[in-house]
């Protein structure tokens, strides 16, 4: 079934693995910081934690495993300073991601930006990529009292847009992301990130694409 974008009014995106190749980075950055506290995680064990904020994957994780050298908090701040200087040494757009942008502008559609990575990340990866001008708002999880997959993170970009969630279109690449876009009452397009186990269970988001260039083909044809 064709996407009729005449039938929506806003587009909102999630972040890492949608606009920017960030989840490989978020591994690396984790694996590193964990190592170095004795927590020998690997880049498959963060596959458990896909999607959640970055304060819940560390509490999952104290909880699994412990450490006694660092706090929680210390331990996040260390993976975010680290997260900022692999994003600007290595950060460049998904393809497909500034023509869709471009694209959605020129026909007046609200482009919105709904993502569990920290304020201070979101503005990075958009000042890096240099599309922080494309989008109307943009909303960062940690400023919610719970996290993806609840949906408030992007009840809140929909509301600051003006535009009621089931005129709204999500964009996601994870499980707790489009179960987060679907409790929100929108339409949810999964764009898979590469470097996830394949998961069946994307399959309950509305569309499927394998890159944004394709999606965006899709909706220009």
């Amino acid at each position: 079934m064709k996407i009729e974008l005449s039938s929506f009014e806003a587009i909102i995106f999630d972040m890492d693995g949608v606009l920017i190749d960030s989840e490989p980075l978020w591994k690396i950055a984790m694996e590193q910081v964990f190592k170095s506290i004795g927590c020998p995680l690997t880049r498959q064990d963060f596959q458990k934690t896909v999607g959640l904020r970055l304060d819940e994957v560390i509490e999952y994780w104290y909880e699994h495993t412990g450490w006694s050298t660092l706090t929680p908090k210390e331990v996040e701040d260390q993976i975010v300073q680290r997260m900022i200087l692999l994003l600007k040494e290595n950060g460049s757009p998904l393809v497909g991601v500034v023509e869709t942008l471009q694209f959605l502008k020129s026909k007046g559609i609200k482009i919105g930006l709904a993502t569990s990575s920290y304020t201070i990340l979101i503005e990075t990866v958009l000042n890096t990529l240099s599309i922080a001008d494309f989008f109307d708002f943009t909303h960062s999880a940690e400023k919610e009292s719970h996290g993806k997959p609840h949906p408030a993170v992007y009840l809140t970009v929909a509301n600051k847009l003006d535009v009621h969630p089931n005129k709204c279109i999500v964009i996601e690449d994870s499980l707790n992301g489009i179960i987060s876009g679907k409790a929100a009452r929108m339409k949810v397009i999964c764009i898979p990130e590469k470097s996830h186990t394949p998961e069946p269970k994307l399959s309950l988001a509305d569309y499927q694409f394998d890159d944004m260039s394709l999606f965006l083909a899709h909706i220009n044809s």
